[in-house]
């Protein structure tokens, strides 16, 4: 069972167009048929059906897609732009 924080994490890092499913399944143990349940099951369902529109088919998602030379997640101006805390990590 994972916490609330835990939870919410997971769905802020489904929702970023660069976080790959790998990423998500080397950090919180998920793999993506898993992270499709949580979504479906904490999102609204006008959310579900926005995500699911977004994720389907992009190539950022999934590491094995991506172009060789990208071995990042997030782009290298988003802690200048959003001021994302969590990037401290």
């Amino acid at each position: 069972m994972l916490s609330a924080a835990a939870t919410d994490r997971i769905i802020e890092m489904a929702w970023e167009d660069r976080t790959p499913f790998e990423a998500i399944a080397a950090q919180f143990g998920l793999r993506e048929d898993e992270v499709v349940e949580l979504m479906r099951r904490e999102l609204s369902p006008a959310a579900w059906r926005r995500w699911r529109k977004r994720v389907n088919g992009r190539v950022t998602k999934f590491a094995r897609k991506r172009a060789a030379d990208v071995d990042r997640f997030r782009c290298s101006r988003q802690r200048p732009i959003s001021g994302n805390r969590i990037s401290k990590r």
